[in-house]
């Protein structure tokens, strides 16, 4: 029959002068690292998942960003024309302002 991983590694540290150790430790020693090992495997799981996820979250966020831009290009022009006419309003009314000022002063002329 052919010798396990552990039981060669006895052989070793029994040749080194070392105590070989008791048999019923290792057994807990495994029990331990396998539940440590299905603990890091889960985290690794869960990590993987967050990646995935934040991956997904941030090609949706370029692609609003993406959108957005466009948008913004596209309203540019609107928004030249907007300050553009609204520069227009405010001449004209500084004009009719001035008009009526003039009506209102020919009108104090006559009164007196």
């Amino acid at each position: 029959m052919a010798e396990s991983f552990f039981d060669s590694e006895r052989a070793v540290e029994t040749q080194g002068g070392e105590k070989p150790q008791a048999a019923p430790a290792e057994p807990a020693a495994l029990a331990v690292s396998v539940d440590e090992f299905a603990a890091l495997e889960e985290r690794i799981r869960r990590a993987v998942e967050l990646v995935k996820s934040e991956r997904q979250a941030r090609a949706a966020a370029e692609e609003r960003a993406a959108k957005a831009e466009e948008k913004l290009h596209a309203q540019s022009p609107v928004v030249e024309q907007l300050q553009s006419e609204l520069h227009a309003l405010r001449a004209e009314r500084d004009q009719v302002r001035q008009r009526v000022e003039r009506l209102l002063t020919q009108l104090d002329a006559l009164e007196l």
